[in-house]
């Protein structure tokens, strides 16, 4: 090959490579509709919800500093109203990151026990202007978003949110769609997040959006508890027969629930906090 073919053809090498390592680096950020007002924002694999009023738009976890500046041009772009509320799901760094770009016009909101951690470990978020305990119930342009904690479970902060016209509910990383619970169960309560998601079940919606993964319904939320009862009592029994958590994860299979996503990857993972859980909590015989 002559030496100018060559380098052409080594020019669109790099090319190819310097387009291909930008696509990986570039997160994949998107708007997607839910119902009516009430749209998703994706950010790589984690997602948010806003809902757009005639007085401005109330908004949810920001995920980080660069998805909040995308997002905020995007909502200015496309609808030409500014975020009145801003909303976060729980504590954790990786969904409320970069709080701070909304603040100049929103009121931010969490839970009571949501901002003592965001203020203890100091994350890099807008600190809650407001807080509550129980329910809260957001009003703006003639629509609604009601803030409900129904105790612990992934985190001791974790809120959903409901929104009546549209009939979806937001919850994040504690009510996964076909996928099991986050590796080891960290910074989680499982008890309480049996019962939480008990409570869940009786509030009216038909739309479940998480903060990973697809769009699901009531149902899936039934599964998911049902999936980590089965999962607690099989880990339990095995625990009273003498077995060692190695042997245990050998033993359990929980083949059911073989087409979830990161099934192969957590389920060895979920066995290990559950008996980390069951050992803290509860005494073999």
């Amino acid at each position: 090959m002559n030496p100018a073919r060559l380098q052409r053809v080594l020019f669109v090498i790099v090319c190819w490579a310097v387009g291909i390592a930008a696509a990986h680096a570039q997160p994949q950020r998107v708007i997607t509709p839910i119902k009516g007002d009430l749209y998703r924002f994706r950010n790589a694999s984690h997602f948010s919800v806003f809902l757009v009023t005639p007085a401005g738009i109330i908004a949810t976890d920001p995920i980080d500093a660069d998805a909040a500046r995308w997002l905020k041009a995007e909502l200015a772009q496309r609808f030409a109203k500014p975020v009145k509320y801003l909303i976060y799901s729980h504590d954790h760094s990786d969904h409320i990151s970069g709080g701070e770009v909304f603040a100049d016009t929103a009121v931010v909101i969490a839970h009571e026990n949501a901002k003592a951690v965001i203020l203890g470990e100091r994350r890099p978020t807008a600190v809650p202007d407001l807080t509550f305990s129980d329910r809260l119930t957001v009003e703006l342009g003639g629509k609604k978003v009601e803030l409900i904690y129904l105790g612990k479970n992934h985190s001791d902060n974790s809120i959903v949110m409901r929104f009546p016209d549209e009939r979806a509910l937001f919850a994040v990383d504690f009510i996964p769609v076909k996928s099991l619970p986050f590796r080891d169960f960290p910074d989680a309560y499982i008890d309480e997040w049996i019962e939480s998601l008990r409570k869940a079940e009786a509030l009216d919606f038909d739309i479940l959006a998480p903060g990973h993964g697809e769009v699901g319904r009531k149902e899936d939320m039934r599964a998911l508890r049902a999936y980590l009862e089965e999962l607690r009592e099989q880990v339990l029994g095995y625990l009273r027969d003498g077995k060692s958590v190695d042997e245990i994860k050998q033993l359990v299979k929980m083949e059911k629930y073989a087409g979830w996503g990161d099934y192969k990857n957590y389920l060895p993972l979920n066995i290990e906090g559950m008996a980390r859980h069951l050992q803290m909590h509860r005494l073999p015989n």
